[in-house]
């Protein structure tokens, strides 16, 4: 193939893609001037390739983020009626009520949900989308806006609808469902403010959305006037025992904070436990506010305060874009704020 006909081959390519959103196996190898079959052997039966033309065909791979299709190639342009969804954990979760409305809008649909889990591990979640994609769904959800480079390229090469929920971005993938955790962190800073709480403490998971809460926290408290935040990680834990553990070490430093904020209600109601070990008196002494709003925390003595999001709204509306742009319809706002809300119980 000569260069004329390469470059003819990335014009083809580009008026493809605009078409039809998927990069090819035959725009693969139009791009690193190989015959397809060459293609399918590096991805097959690299062995029998030379270095150089494996390397050559392996560098268009990574630029434009193709994944082979594992069904059979005929079968490419056909809807699956399946739709792949990436959660952190089900266990204890506030991803839980978004995960069943997924689950119940699309089967209303026609469409079945496969799910996945990646512990908060940005490695698992390249794994897992690596073999998603693969699969070709017909649409993919993900938690959070915060992926691998790689992950990014796949995606946008892939041409399979995706939609990114439980945060907000200027910068979506496709299209998003979410909420600000900046604005929550300033929100309960100035809630917490409001009822006179001077000395504020954080209680927080190691994962990019909980510390976007925090430093948002932790900044609105230095504009209102406080001292600055204590802020105590647990790391990967969300454990009722890790939020005993971190009221424990504030104690243990000598601090005497008036005021929690954790992120999550598991961990908030650690420090409830570990509070009323301490006689300390939790909504007076001590008010605690958690993230969540998980149904048992209402029936708490004292009732916790927490963040709500509306988990079943954002499943809902997930699914509803991806049935439409798999049904080949056009989504007019592809970007939904569902907002959040602080609901006032007796801890704070």
């Amino acid at each position: 193939m000569n260069d004329e006909s390469a470059a003819g081959g990335k014009g083809t390519q580009r008026r493809h893609r605009r078409n039809t959103g998927a990069m090819t196996l035959r725009q693969v190898a139009q791009l690193a001037d190989v015959a397809p079959v060459t293609v399918s052997r590096v991805l097959n039966t690299p062995d029998v390739v030379s270095p150089e033309v494996r390397e050559r065909v392996l560098a268009v791979i990574r630029e434009t983020g193709y994944v082979p299709n594992r069904l059979a190639g005929g079968l490419a342009s056909t809807r699956s009626n399946l739709i792949a969804a990436i959660v952190p954990t089900i266990t204890m979760s506030v991803f839980l009520q978004t995960v069943q409305s997924l689950t119940d809008t699309l089967f209303d649909a026609d469409y079945q949900l496969m799910l996945g889990q990646t512990g908060y591990s940005p490695e698992r979640e390249d794994a897992l989308l690596e073999a998603i994609i693969g699969r070709r769904p017909d649409g993919i959800v993900l938690t959070g806006v915060d992926h691998s480079a790689q992950s990014r390229q796949r995606l946008l090469g892939a041409g399979i609808p995706v939609v990114e929920t439980w945060d907000l971005t200027d910068h979506p993938i496709d299209m998003l469902v979410g909420f600000s955790h900046r604005d929550i962190g300033s929100s309960v800073a100035r809630y917490l403010a409001g009822r006179g709480r001077q000395q504020l403490a954080l209680v927080t998971a190691d994962d990019e959305r909980a510390r976007r809460r925090a430093s948002a926290f932790e900044a609105t408290a230095l504009e209102l006037g406080l001292p600055p935040v204590q802020r105590i990680s647990v790391g990967g834990s969300r454990t009722l025992s890790s939020g005993r553990t971190a009221l424990a070490r504030l104690a243990e430093s000598g601090s005497r904070p008036d005021a929690v904020f954790c992120s999550s209600d598991l961990l908030a109601l650690g420090v409830m436990t570990e509070a009323q070990s301490r006689e300390l008196r939790v909504g007076q002494d001590l008010g605690v506010v958690g993230f969540g709003d998980f149904d048992f925390v209402a029936d708490l003595e004292p009732a916790l305060t927490s963040v709500r999001i509306n988990g079943a709204a954002i499943g809902e509306q997930a699914a509803r874009f991806l049935v439409a742009r798999a049904e080949g319809h056009a989504v007019a706002q592809p970007v939904v704020d569902v907002g959040f809300s602080i609901v006032e119980r007796a801890s704070a």
